[in-house]
């Protein structure tokens, strides 16, 4: 079964957290291998780092041929071999047969012998890789930040372009009754109405209002809302709320909206037969980390999400829906994030999805 998540790494032991891979990578970075050569262009010394750099088995490199190394790394060698000069501070891409593709920073430093001939050279090398991986990710998100800013800023005066539209609109069809004209036009506004709040309410600054919410009224009370969707419909709709205390802080109206995006997507994955079911219960401090926390499943029978697509489902925009915005996951995530919650998805096709939502656990006073 495919899955993706929003978890906390450092909690939920999937992989490294931001925190402790940033002093990995600065680890990495300042971590140097050695390489020494001599006037015949032999390798007289090397050490593991350089060694794992290279991709040459340990204790394998002593006595090779300068013309067993990566032709870019072979280049910078013969270069301060012949002119004597060393090179302070050089960037280039390793390839090799067994090691994989990366960037290192090289340093030269030739070897002079008593008569002042170049007697060898020695190389310093550092892997700034994944330094180089940081960096773009950090520059990606920079331009994704304006992005989200522009949208906003866009969505902010549609917005208030469409109020004088919808006015104005609404004027024309009281004047011309024609029904089928006055429901294409009104569903039309509505829909564009629909999408840019939406963007408001991904790329604006949340404000939620917290309180003590009791989940499995929330829960009740959300899947009240779904049921004018199922009339029609042979979907069935199960609650197993196992959790004996279901407190937590949170803003009502905001995790309403965040549970009912879950459903709309589970009935939707459905047609017109399935099975949504909803479940809750408590993981224990020993089983999540941060302490105990309410856990909420949402999973349908429906045809399951394709792994290409699983990465990419919390992308803004992104959607497979032929009449999709793509804010409806990245707006959950986002209002479960506020909440200091994570999210985590598991699917199949033709099997269905699972939505796995923690949120944090308000303790009752004894």
């Amino acid at each position: 079964m495919m899955t993706t998540d929003a978890f906390n790494p450092a909690q939920d032991g999937f992989e490294e957290s931001d925190a402790s891979t940033l002093p990995r990578i600065l680890e990495r970075c300042l971590a140097s291998g050695l390489l020494a050569l001599d006037q015949t262009q032999c390798i007289r010394a090397c050490t593991p780092e350089a060694e794992e750099l290279l991709g040459i088995e340990s204790g394998r490199a002593i006595g090779r041929s300068l013309e067993t190394l990566p032709v870019s790394l072979r280049e910078v060698l013969a270069k301060t071999l012949r002119d004597g000069q060393g090179l302070p501070d050089h960037h280039l891409l390793l390839e090799s047969g067994s090691a994989r593709r990366r960037t290192v920073r090289v340093a030269t430093t030739p070897i002079h012998a008593a008569d002042g001939k170049i007697a060898g050279v020695i190389a310093v090398l550092n892997d700034v890789t994944p330094a180089r991986h940081l960096e773009a990710n950090l520059r990606h998100l920079d331009r994704l930040a304006s992005i989200g800013t522009l949208s906003a800023s866009m969505a902010h005066e549609i917005k208030n372009a469409m109020v004088a539209i919808k006015t104005f609109v609404d004027l024309l069809i009281k004047k011309n009754q024609e029904a089928a004209l006055a429901d294409i036009v009104g569903r039309e506004i509505r829909r564009i109405d629909s999408i840019v709040s939406q963007m408001l309410r991904f790329g604006g600054p949340a404000k939620p209002t917290f309180g003590v919410v009791q989940l499995h009224r929330l829960l009740d009370e959300s899947l009240g809302l779904v049921q004018h969707h199922l009339e029609g419909r042979r979907i069935k709709v199960g609650r197993e709320f196992q959790a004996q205390h279901d407190s937590l802080r949170g803003d009502v109206y905001q995790l309403q909206q965040a549970f009912l995006n879950l459903f709309f997507n589970a009935l939707e994955a459905m047609g017109a037969t399935g099975e949504l079911t909803v479940t809750t219960d408590v993981l224990e401090p020993s089983e999540v980390a941060a302490g105990p926390m309410l856990r909420v499943r949402v999973r349908d029978t429906g045809t399951g999400i394709a792994p290409e697509n699983l990465e990419r489902l919390f992308d803004p925009f992104f959607t497979t829906k032929p009449n999709g915005t793509g804010l409806g996951l990245p707006i959950t995530r986002r209002i479960i994030e506020e909440h200091r919650g994570r999210v985590k998805v598991e699917s199949e096709l033709n099997a269905g999805t699972t939505f796995s939502i923690l949120l944090p656990f308000l303790l009752k006073r004894p």
